[in-house]
């Protein structure tokens, strides 16, 4: 099969410029001129390469790297191999990114998958929508009445932007996306099969049957959020749902209404958020967690993969389990109960 590179490097770079687009230091000065032509993992990089070394348990590959040259720490530079020059970082892996995002642009956001440099003759635009210049639009896609899409912003192909919604300049909306009832900034990027804006679970409950309460309020989301493929964010029942500048979430992540995300919050995969939730600014929720209904994770809380949150958590703690509590409890009890499964009771009585 044909080795094809989806994100080939546009430039083939000098150790000087990597050291100027991140901020490190050359541990050698005579190594400014070395030319990097593409980047790799420590046990993959070849002679032309850069990598870096974020995490000491893979000490063992940095020392036996081949790379040209290396993102490294201070506390680690003493292990870089000879053959291969340092750049010093007290942040490699941001460094390493800030990198990339300079020789692959073209990975930074998605792109049109259809090569398009403007609205494509397959695209479906109600005449009252604006779009500004710059604007892309691939086949397939419909956009309703009165919405309106900044400048830069790609639209990928057979996405629906509903009326009157509103994206801001510089955004990306992947291919099958939905956007209805929905305001969002500049630079937001929004992977393939997104829902956003649908109705939030809303129903009268009774003996008689469910009474669908209808879903009046909007969605907003803030500047630069991220949001992966298969997220789906629900519009707020009788407020707005929100999601606040920076935040970052991952694909397959569920949001209620009238929830409330902070500011550079990270929702990780498969994590649910329940309506009327507030997940302040900097918390973390890891993979599977769920949050119940009309609680409020603190700001910079992280809570741990697979947990159950049925209560509040105060601002930066740390909880586990299901039902989740502080992660100091949560190992106490997996560590009594790996004893007790082991016989390891601490009394004195046998069975008979």
């Amino acid at each position: 099969m044909a080795k094809i590179r989806f994100f080939p490097p546009c430039v083939a770079p000098s150790l000087a410029e990597v050291a100027n687009w991140c901020g490190a230091a050359l541990a050698s000065e005579l190594d400014a001129s070395r030319v990097i032509s593409d980047v790799a993992a420590l046990d993959q990089a070849g002679s032309g390469d850069l990598t870096f070394l974020d995490n000491s348990r893979y000490l063992y590959a940095f020392r036996s790297t081949r790379a040209a040259a290396v993102l490294v720490a201070p506390r680690h530079v003493d292990a870089t191999p000879s053959t291969c020059a340092a750049l010093i970082t007290r942040e490699p892996y941001r460094a390493m990114a800030m990198v990339m995002a300079k020789l692959y642009p073209g990975a930074v956001r998605p792109g049109s998958v259809f090569s398009e440099t403007g609205v494509s003759p397959a695209a479906f635009v109600h005449p009252s929508a604006r779009l500004e210049a710059g604007v892309v639009v691939d086949p397939g896609v419909v956009i309703g009445r009165g919405a309106e899409i900044g400048a830069g912003t790609i639209i990928g192909a057979n996405a629906v932007i509903g009326p009157e919604v509103r994206i801001g300049r510089d955004g990306a909306v992947g291919a099958s996306t939905t956007i209805v009832a929905a305001l969002i900034g500049d630079r937001v990027i929004i992977h393939p099969g997104a829902h956003i804006g649908q109705d939030g679970f809303g129903f009268a409950l009774g003996p008689r049957g469910h009474l669908k309460v209808p879903q009046i309020g909007r969605v907003i989301i803030q500047d630069d959020v991220e949001i992966g493929a298969g997220v789906t964010i629900d519009r707020g029942a009788n407020r707005d749902t929100v999601i606040g500048e920076g935040a970052k979430i991952d694909n397959l992540v569920q949001i209620g209404h009238n929830v409330v995300v902070g500011r550079h919050a990270i929702l990780v995969s498969q994590s649910g958020v329940s309506g009327s939730s507030t997940i302040g600014d900097f918390a973390a929720l890891g993979g599977q967690a769920g949050i119940a209904g009309h609680l409020k994770i603190g700001v910079g809380a992280q809570v741990a993969a697979a947990a159950g949150v049925m209560t509040d958590i105060p601002a930066g703690e740390r909880w586990g389990g299901a039902p989740a509590k502080p992660i100091r409890e949560f190992f106490r009890e997996v560590a009594a109960v790996k004893q007790l499964a082991a016989g390891k009771t601490g009394g004195d009585s046998k069975p008979e």
